[in-house]
């Protein structure tokens, strides 16, 4: 009746991931959970959740991922599916891809940025119909 299986630790704590303060990766991150960048990487990061690049983290190398918070510096293409919040003390060089941005004032944000959505079909009124073409 009461045979509940215990959970792991990851799903106790939410599934978030950590790289803390003076730690170097070179190389490659994948992570299919959230991130937490306090340290250095060099490389590239990928995952399907958020990444956050704490005041004292850094990314020299390519981001993918679902949504960003970053704080510290970024260098390189970051490609976020929807939101990517650059915080005051955030310096960001390279090229960002997302949904939503949002910048505080304060952060050095020199990069080209470009906006995509995923834009529902519109109906095209003006258009003729298939029957309608025909009988033209």
């Amino acid at each position: 009746m009461f045979d509940k299986k215990p959970k792991s630790y990851t799903d106790l704590l939410g599934k978030t991931n950590r790289l803390v303060e003076g730690t170097i990766i070179k190389g490659n991150i994948l992570s299919q959970t959230d991130f937490r960048l306090d340290g250095d990487l060099v490389g590239n990061f990928q995952s399907n959740g958020k990444l956050v690049i704490g005041p004292a983290g850094s990314i020299k190398g390519d981001i993918i991922c679902k949504n960003a918070d970053i704080e510290g510096k970024f260098d390189g293409k970051i490609q976020v599916a929807e939101v990517l919040n650059v915080k005051a003390k955030a310096i960001i060089h390279g090229e960002v891809v997302c949904a939503k941005l949002s910048v505080e004032p304060g952060a050095a944000f020199s990069a080209t940025c470009i906006m995509k959505t995923n834009p529902k079909p519109a109906a095209h009124d003006d258009q003729p119909k298939p029957e309608e073409a025909e009988q033209q």
